[in-house]
């Protein structure tokens, strides 16, 4: 059973100021540094919340899962790669809260980690007044994988997904990084084409990357196109592992389509 008690603190980097009720629409912006409690441990977050003047009455949320260099236990790294850099310099016109959850070390986005990060979405969801029929999940890497993961653990949950430099069957030297739901599934791509047939998928990789093959999220993307799913597949033909980079940030049209969607 998750168990949820929230600190919240004034920004990024703070102290923490106390703990007790939280209103149901907390009002600051920025980056917040609030805590989870799972399984009667504290873990800590970030989320981005909008500045008032870019905030809709029901903002949507996009929940962040970060790569393996990112885990740990302070908070703030996740904030460091990824969607957190493009968002710091636009702090005063992106719309959408963005939930930063950090997997412990030694985990990926499974187990207590995945029960981090939904945690961590409840949280930032009711505090800020989220829009559940605009919940959107991306991640890189490590989090790249942990989007099919969190996905098919909730199917109804998320409007999009916008996996990066992720895969289904994991490279050799991280074996760890399998997608249980689709275990001894003859073909992962079509299971997972198949159970994910309602959600908009937008799916970003780097035709260099010496990582995690580009293979992987073209033959995801083969199979969901395959299945008359509603993907997309941007290759980014000189980029290597950190396809983040361009995905995130030389996307503009990516947020645009992103804020679109709703859940069906």
């Amino acid at each position: 059973m998750i168990r949820v008690w929230l600190l919240v603190g004034m920004s990024a980097g703070s102290a923490l100021s106390g703990c007790g009720s939280v209103p149901s629409r907390v009002q600051e912006s920025g980056f917040i540094e609030r805590t989870v409690t799972v399984d009667a441990r504290d873990y800590r977050y970030r989320v981005f919340v909008p500045a008032a003047g870019a905030r809709e009455a029901r903002a949507p949320v996009v929940l962040f899962l970060h790569g393996t260099g990112e885990r740990g236990s302070d908070g703030e790294k996740p904030t460091r790669v990824g969607i957190g850099p493009y968002v710091r310099t636009h702090t005063d016109d992106f719309p959408a809260i963005v939930v930063f959850p950090q997997a412990p070390d030694g985990y990926d986005w499974k187990g207590l980690a995945a029960d981090i990060a939904f945690a961590a979405l409840d949280d930032a969801t009711r505090a800020y007044g989220g829009d559940p029929d605009r919940t959107y999940l991306t991640g890189l890497s490590m989090g790249g994988y942990g989007v099919w993961e969190l996905a098919l653990m909730q199917p109804q949950r998320f409007a999009a997904l916008v996996p990066v430099c992720g895969g289904l069957p994991p490279p050799p030297a991280q074996r760890h990084l399998f997608v249980p739901p689709l275990h001894g599934e003859a073909d992962p791509a079509a299971a997972l084409a198949q159970r994910l047939k309602h959600v908009p998928i937008w799916i970003f990789h780097g035709a260099k990357d010496d990582v995690v093959p580009p293979r992987e999220s073209r033959e995801i993307f083969e199979a969901l196109k395959a299945a008359d799913d509603d993907v997309r597949y941007t290759e980014f033909p000189d980029a290597n592992h950190n396809s983040w980079d361009p995905a995130y940030s030389q996307t503009p049209t990516l947020w645009e389509w992103l804020f679109a969607q709703r859940r069906k």
